[in-house]
């Protein structure tokens, strides 16, 4: 019986840094040999990947890319709890990889007693096969006002007995406010669970910074476990949030792709593979901007409320932009969410993503799509009808597609044990595409042939190939910074059996 070790990193607040620690943390480790596994309670997240468990689940994308760090499976006790939000409606509530229901957020503190059982189960159940078991907390565990409903932070902490690493990220600023007045609102049991602080995302000259840790240690008794430097190699990994996709707009190149940024985007790392080649010039528009008129592709990606999402694209009058450039001899892709809107009508009659109702599509497959309450999760392998290159991703869908359009399929998608089925729907001319498939783009081979076929070259590795390279980057910069030695003595056994 293994008797893992776990150590816990929680943050100041959100985006500081947490989930990409855990990654460059867990790949340090793994390389060492330990068997690690990475663990948060709860995430908020409508960027969700399917696990590899039977039958499969879905977790938060940050804790797949953490799998993969590990260098093990995607599985759903990695990420028991995950609330997905909606239009209207609240968040959609996935219990160990299942969907349970949804709630509002005032509501949510009643569902505690339902979901911590199974957080501290999914905890015990990594334990049984790890050696250490990194978690991570969310947000700031001294958000006062959500505390009776936390099941993320220090009431997790103390369930498991775990001890704690506060992360500031200085880049932002006020960072000594940012420790020292999580400190003033912690009890001081919980101050005592904390065994120091780190500072992330540091630039310049450390000798200038000491005596502000000298201040915070001074304040609160915590040590300064390290300071980790500026690493430009983050921006190789996946977005959690859509407010980092406010990026510069990107330069010139013989590809214009443009993506309008809709209300409730889902999984939009699909986009990432070709947002990061140099031939692709990638812009994401704004709501009160028009699409523009020189875009050689307008992508729309995946949604969480599909018909939330169509009512704003066309409150923008961006369907309009778009009915041009399909006129103007333009290109058109959706992925999941973005294929059902290129259809004639979403309807969702029992209000599973948002109220009840219906709402024309674009008109421009022959198809319409039901939301129901089935879910579709799915990792798969397919190939591409034109160029028969292979693509691997995953469906994530609760909607169900039918029409004429499905008899030109975009992918034939393969099973172990019986015939290729169709999967997808390409207009007449070819011009407007949509697949359920998420990771289209992440396959090299497939990216290049469909790049070449709009006139630029691919040059970049597989999407997969990328992450081990930026993860294996982001270990040896970690040995750097920290005394990863002694983070190991700063782990303890859990208190779960």
């Amino acid at each position: 019986m293994r008797k893992p070790r776990c150590l816990m990193i929680q943050g100041t607040g959100s985006d500081v840094g947490k989930s990409l620690l855990v990654a460059g943390l867990a790949r340090a480790f793994a390389r060492r040999g330990l068997a690690v596994r990475p663990f948060k309670a709860q995430n908020i997240s409508n960027n969700s990947a399917v696990t590899a468990d039977t039958p499969p689940g879905e977790i938060g994308r940050a804790q797949a890319l953490q799998a993969r760090a590990c260098k093990v499976p995607p599985s759903l006790h990695m990420n028991p709890v995950l609330l997905k939000p909606q239009a209207g409606v609240g968040s959609q509530v996935v219990l160990q990889g299942r969907v349970i229901g949804r709630c509002k957020a005032r509501d949510y503190p009643l569902m505690r007693d339902q979901l911590m059982p199974g957080v501290l189960d999914s905890l015990a159940r990594l334990g049984r096969e790890a050696d250490l078991i990194l978690v991570e907390g969310a947000g700031s565990p001294v958000e006062m006002h959500l505390r009776a409903a936390d099941i993320v932070n220090m009431a997790l902490a103390n369930a498991a007995d775990l001890p704690v690493l506060l992360l500031g990220d200085i880049d932002r600023g006020g960072v000594l406010a940012a420790l020292i007045g999580t400190h003033a609102l912690l009890t001081p049991a919980e101050r005592g669970r904390v065994k120091g602080y780190l500072i992330n995302k540091f630039r310049g000259d450390l000798a200038l910074f000491e005596p502000a840790c000298e201040i915070i240690t001074r304040q609160t008794g915590w040590p300064c476990q390290g300071v980790v430097r500026w690493h430009a190699g983050a921006a190789d990994f996946p977005a959690e949030d859509t407010q980092a996709l406010v990026r510069p707009p990107a330069g010139e190149a013989p590809v214009r792709i443009v993506v309008p940024r809709l209300p409730h985007l889902a999984n939009f790392d699909d986009i990432d593979p070709l947002r990061a080649e140099p031939e692709v010039a990638l812009r994401w528009i704004d709501p009160g901007r028009p699409l523009p008129r020189d875009a050689d592709v307008i992508l729309l990606p995946g949604s969480k409320a599909t018909l939330s999402d169509l009512r704003a694209l066309r409150d923008q009058g961006w369907d309009l932009d778009i009915q041009a450039h399909v006129r103007q001899g333009g290109r058109v892709v959706g992925v999941c969410g973005g294929y059902q809107m290129l259809g004639h009508v979403v309807r969702d009659p029992e209000g599973i993503e948002g109220p009840p109702g219906a709402v024309p599509g674009l008109g421009l497959l022959d198809l319409d799509t039901t939301i129901g309450p089935s879910k579709t999760l799915l990792a798969l392998d397919a190939v591409d009808e034109t160029s028969g290159c292979r693509v691997t991703g995953y469906e994530m869908h609760m909607g169900v597609t039918g029409g004429g359009g499905l008899e030109r399929p975009w992918l034939r998608l393969l099973s172990s044990g019986g015939a290729p089925r169709p999967e997808g729907a390409v207009s007449a001319d070819g011009r407007v595409r949509g697949s359920y498939v998420h990771g289209l783009f992440a396959s090299a081979e497939f990216r290049a042939h469909w790049l070449a076929s709009l006139g630029a070259a691919a040059v970049l590795a597989d999407q997969a190939v990328r992450l081990e390279i930026a993860l294996e980057t982001w270990a040896d910069h970690l040995e750097v910074c920290l005394d990863l030695d002694a983070f190991l003595a700063l782990s303890r056994p859990m208190a779960l059996g």
